[in-house]
């Protein structure tokens, strides 16, 4: 009687290994992501599971590998175009390991991220990939770490934490855009970031609880300082969480008495919420206004002026963060790595001079 072809639908690993002419305990550990394999059976044995359309049963290969084949992550915001890009990074080098992402948001709010976080760890997930929202508040990420569960952390620092870390390097960026400003003769210019307090103001660098925007803010103040520019901690304006608030604050600042004559927005939805208010009040970029914004958004790119950015390598910070959590997963206990990626400043259209 003639063998009828295997349904895609129930394909196994037996018909994984016989389709692509290897051992049952090849495909095994090719489809269940464990021992070694040469890349040429790999690539096979992975081509010809996608042809007969192979789904893994996931509660087997956990019993048999201990590990669910997932791993979870944790953003601060998911609408903003840099986690969406480090994300992407993270999803590409954990889909060629085998691994499935679970992306979960926590709106730069603490206690969202413990609940990810417990919900995460619920779901035994492999390792975790983080973007802390406080600097204070991380016993949470403390007891992940002494759990064993392997951590990597995304774009910001935590200093008390030794584990693996990928960032940039903030302060210099910041520097850099400050800089280009006040050699153009911008004396008044303002730094818009969503970090937030309980009133809205900043008395000094410790009011700032997200590493990366402190970074950032010191280099801000640090060059306004050396340039004798009046770098009160006023000039930092706090809470651009949202749109709402964003539009808000960049009506606030753009119609008041002392208006600046050039804004640093600490992202580029930020940055494109100041470009919309500036038209709305007929103020024109650059003569009225210049602007900068940190992430090169595609946006930037396209509006009339071009937007200067600070370029920062998102896409590459998702791939090394995951290359590095795979290496922990599958057991690598070096010391930790403090990886600090290098940006670019781009200079475009959006910033005029004041010199006279």
């Amino acid at each position: 009687m003639e063998q009828s072809p295997i349904r895609k639908s129930s394909a196994t690993v037996a018909d994984v290994a016989k389709a692509a002419g290897v051992s049952k305990a090849t495909a095994a550990r090719v489809l269940g992501g464990y021992g070694t394999v040469s890349d040429k059976v790999r690539t096979l044995v992975l081509e010809t599971a996608a042809t007969l359309d192979y789904r893994p049963n996931e509660l087997a290969r956990s019993m048999t590998t201990g590990r669910s084949g997932t791993i979870g992550v944790v953003v601060g915001d998911i609408e903003n175009p840099f986690f969406s890009s480090a994300v992407r990074g993270i999803a590409d080098v954990a889909r060629m390991a085998g691994y499935t992402v679970i992306l979960t948001n926590s709106g730069e709010d603490v206690a969202a991220e413990k609940a990810a976080v417990t919900a995460l760890l619920a779901k035994r997930v492999d390792g975790l990939i983080i973007s802390a929202a406080s600097t204070l508040d991380f016993e949470h990420l403390q007891e992940i770490q002494q759990s064993g569960c392997p951590l990597v952390l995304l774009d910001r620092a935590l200093p008390a934490l030794d584990v693996d870390t990928v960032t940039t390097d903030d302060r210099e960026a910041a520097q850099q855009a400050t800089e280009i400003l006040i050699r153009n003769g911008h004396r008044e210019i303002a730094y818009i970031t969503a970090c937030d307090t309980a009133d809205h103001r900043m008395k000094s660098l410790d009011d700032l609880h997200t590493a990366s925007v402190r970074h950032r803010v010191e280099g801000f103040i640090a060059v306004c300082t050396a340039a004798g520019l009046p770098a009160s901690f006023d000039a930092v304006r706090l809470g651009a969480n949202g749109r709402e608030k964003c539009e808000a604050l960049a009506l606030d600042l753009l119609q008041s008495v002392h208006r600046p004559s050039a804004i640093i927005a600490s992202d580029s939805l930020i940055a494109l919420e100041v470009f919309k208010v500036a038209r709305h009040l007929g103020l024109s970029i650059p003569q009225d206004l210049s602007l900068i914004a940190f992430h090169d958004a595609d946006w930037t790119a396209v509006t009339s002026p071009p937007i200067t950015v600070i370029r920062q390598p998102v896409y590459h910070m998702g791939k090394t963060v995951a290359a590095h959590l795979m290496e922990r997963i599958k057991g690598a206990n070096h010391p930790a790595r403090h990886v600090i990626l290098t940006t670019e400043l781009i200079e475009r259209s959006s910033i005029a001079s004041r010199l006279t």
